[in-house]
């Protein structure tokens, strides 16, 4: 396996383990398709970003939706050294990888 998250029905995200929300439903949710109450696109960017690792995240969202959308989620972070590393990411891609975004 390549460490790329495929979508798998049913299949439950470990980072999403106090919610029953499977794989594709979290997906269509930072998709921004689907809603669940008050849990939406940037509760599960959120997520995602606290707990997720790099390349998941990478995966999941994008280059050009994490630089163009960081502000919005960057003060739900509690993680400091998250924080800080997204900060240091989107500040950088613009600047020195333009062709990813």
């Amino acid at each position: 396996m390549d460490g790329q998250a495929e979508a798998q029905p049913g299949k439950r995200l470990w980072y999403v383990w106090d919610y029953d929300i499977d794989e594709e439903t979290f997906q269509a949710m930072l998709d921004g398709k689907v809603t669940l109450g008050r849990l939406g696109r940037d509760w599960a960017a959120v997520r995602l970003l606290e707990y997720a690792p790099y390349r998941e995240i990478i995966h999941r969202l994008g280059y050009r939706i994490l630089v163009q959308d960081w502000s919005q989620w960057r003060n739900r972070l509690r993680s400091d050294g998250r924080r800080r590393g997204f900060d240091f990411l989107v500040k950088w891609l613009p600047e020195y990888h333009p062709e990813v975004l």
